[in-house]
């Protein structure tokens, strides 16, 4: 399934959430942008004039932000993945990925059920 992602309410690229950590209800997968240039200085620059906490390495152009309330990622069918937290990490020369942390069960299991198969496979 393709997720949307959206920042401010507009589209600005679109995961698989290939990954997971089934237990803890969180996925993340790589982001394919859309549109303008989404990179360490766009996000940098972003959080720091929406006062949202931010690690970064400037020299390396590596960042990964907290949690941004504008920041929403949607399925396939119009549904918002919530959690816990949302956010973006990565690098301008390896790419950025999406992150959402603590989605709570049973939509956890029912939206990401091949991830939650993939966990529960692993103890047959």
């Amino acid at each position: 399934m393709i997720y949307n992602i959206f920042l401010d309410d507009k589209k600005i690229g679109i995961s698989f959430l290939e990954r997971a950590d089934a237990p803890m209800g969180c996925v993340n997968g790589q982001i394919t942008f859309v549109g303008e240039n989404f990179d360490y200085d766009f996000f940098s620059k972003y959080c720091k004039n929406n006062n949202f906490k931010v690690d970064e390495y400037p020299e390396d152009k590596v960042i990964s932000t907290q949690t941004i309330p504008t920041l929403k990622v949607i399925n396939e069918n119009g549904t918002e993945i919530t959690g816990e937290g949302c956010y973006i990490s990565g690098m301008d020369s390896d790419g950025y990925e999406i992150n959402i942390i603590g989605i709570p069960y049973p939509f956890f299991g029912e939206e990401f059920s091949h991830h939650r198969k993939a966990y529960d496979d692993q103890f047959k």
